[in-house]
């Protein structure tokens, strides 16, 4: 029994007539005559008897026209859904990033979506660096966002725009009183810092090599979770930090931080997706919206703040 053939069964017992079925199905009428024979046949049981020049159900054909018509309407209900995946008409956008992203880049990205397609669920799930890679090779998510680069064999990795590093310290802080650091001067100060696995700190790591200075020889006081954390406990009073110039600018405007001059690399910022898995049209359609990459937090370009 194939659907087609209920189509035309029920297209026959609905008019009791081969020949209106077969007009409305656009169809032979011996290609009708055919199917509802081959239904018969495959079933051994009668589903039309003939009344002179017109047919009837018989009682078995009956009970099929009710499931039938039950059948043909699930059916239907699956190809309507699917076309709504299709026209983005329904769906779920499942968002992974890291901090830095979720906070200050991406979500005027998920608006602008969302006003394109109010009827996609947008669900933003946070993590650091190292989070949002674990959950791209364990197959949890479909795509996400970090900063940086990665090392992985299962994840592909392209870049979507760019953001600055700037080393900040509170208004009491030696450095902000002049005299700028050389990188040597790095290990005199304490240091707030986020988490082993974010993307900023390992940024800075990597700017921190090429001066010669290892990590582990400054004086990290707090490794926190977040960037408001780290970003106030400077403006509390506690050592320095690198992070983003986007995270900073607000405390760096109301005089909360001191923007040190101190060169530190552009970072980029990545969209991770896995090598081998099969990606979804809301996903590809959310990427396709991003455009071009795009320089963010102009700050850190221009001179320091006094």
């Amino acid at each position: 029994m194939t659907l087609e053939q209920l189509r035309v069964f029920v297209a026959v017992a609905e008019r009791q007539h081969v020949t209106q079925a077969a007009r409305a199905l656009n169809l032979a009428q011996s290609a009708v005559s055919h199917a509802n024979a081959a239904l018969e046949a495959r079933h051994g049981t009668r589903l039309f008897d003939r009344v002179g020049r017109r047919i009837e159900l018989t009682e078995a054909g009956r009970d099929l026209l009710v499931e039938a018509r039950g059948i043909l309407a699930h059916v239907e209900r699956a190809e309507r859904a699917l076309s709504e995946f299709g026209k983005l008409e329904r769906g779920v956008l499942a968002v992974q990033a890291s901090q830095t992203i979720a906070s200050y880049w991406l979500p005027r990205h998920l608006v602008a979506f969302r006003n394109v397609y109010p009827h996609i669920d947008i669900r933003l799930t946070i993590g650091n660096t190292a989070q949002v890679v674990a959950m791209i090779e364990s197959g949890v998510a479909e795509f996400g966002f970090v900063e940086g680069d990665i090392e992985s064999d299962r994840v592909v990795s392209s870049p979507v725009a760019r953001d600055q590093l700037i080393l900040v310290v509170g208004p009491d802080h030696p450095w902000a009183r002049g005299g700028d650091p050389t990188p040597a001067q790095l290990t005199q100060s304490e240091w707030v810092l986020r988490e082993p696995g974010s993307g900023t700190r390992s940024v800075f790591e990597q700017a921190l090599s090429q001066h010669g200075i290892k990590l582990g020889m400054l004086d990290i006081t707090l490794e926190l979770p977040s960037n408001e954390a780290v970003r106030a406990a400077v403006e509390a009073g506690l050592g320095a930090t690198v992070i983003s110039a986007s995270v900073a600018a607000p405390s760096i405007e109301s005089g909360l931080l001191h923007h040190v001059r101190f060169e530190l690399p552009q970072r980029e910022y990545h969209v991770l997706r896995h090598s081998q898995r099969q990606h979804s049209r809301v996903v590809d359609t959310f990427l396709a919206s991003l455009g071009k990459p795009r320089v963010r937090a102009r700050l850190a370009m221009s001179a320091p703040a006094t």
